[in-house]
């Protein structure tokens, strides 16, 4: 597993273990092996989601963790293949059987890894408007899934509860609705603090999932 992934996924998962009070020692084993396991992606996710159905505590975490696998895929695996892997057939066909798994935290990796390549400084306006292109007449959709965030993107310069309360008036369809709270809250403290991460989860309705997400952004951008 590629070492800044491993710091993430590690952290997610503890912090998940730790407020929801349970152990999670047997399964953080047996998921790694599907991150590690020498075998095509679709091999990956099915050891992936076996893994959650025999650890139910988890399940919040399934669609988070495939984002996770995907992005370590292209970190490790694709490097050992053809060069023009994802643009082969056999990948298209990954992406049509898997286009309806995940969720917009991948974007969310995919741009944190191009602040790195390009040694910047993430921020929610460059997200939104230079990696998601939000303002573009072709990029509608994710200007549709992101309409709550651009409308408030003066959060990022507020509180905790404040996105919170935000959050909160999202609808339950809503693609952003588990992730707006902590992916907002990343870019409006990217490094935080153990206090700051106490005041973060002081205001969280879902303690477990909000605690881990925002861990795992924070630490997958160290």
């Amino acid at each position: 597993m590629d070492a800044k992934i491993k710091k993430a996924f590690d952290a997610g998962i503890h912090v998940f273990a730790q407020t929801e009070g349970v152990e999670a020692g047997e399964f953080s084993v047996a998921l790694q092996k599907a991150f590690d396991k020498d075998a095509p992606f679709i091999e990956k996710v099915q050891i992936l989601d076996e893994v959650f159905d025999d650890y139910q505590r988890f399940e919040e975490l399934r669609e988070i963790y495939f984002d996770l696998l995907m992005v370590n895929f292209f970190a490790e695996d694709v490097q050992k293949l053809e060069e023009d892997y994802l643009d082969s057939p056999e990948w298209e066909a990954i992406e049509e059987e898997t286009i309806h798994r995940g969720t917009e935290l991948l974007n969310i990796f995919l741009y944190l890894q191009e602040c790195e390549d390009a040694d910047i400084e993430p921020s929610l306006e460059d997200y939104l408007k230079e990696f998601l292109l939000v303002e573009e007449d072709e990029f509608q959709d994710e200007y549709a899934i992101y309409e709550k965030v651009i409308a408030n993107q003066i959060l990022v310069d507020s509180t905790f509860a404040e996105i919170n309360k935000v959050a909160a008036t999202l609808s339950p369809q809503d693609e952003l609705k588990e992730l707006f709270y902590p992916i907002v809250s990343f870019f409006n403290e990217p490094y935080p603090e153990e206090e700051q991460i106490t005041e973060y989860l002081d205001v969280s309705e879902n303690k477990p999932l909000d605690g881990a997400i925002y861990q795992i952004i924070v630490n997958f951008n160290k």
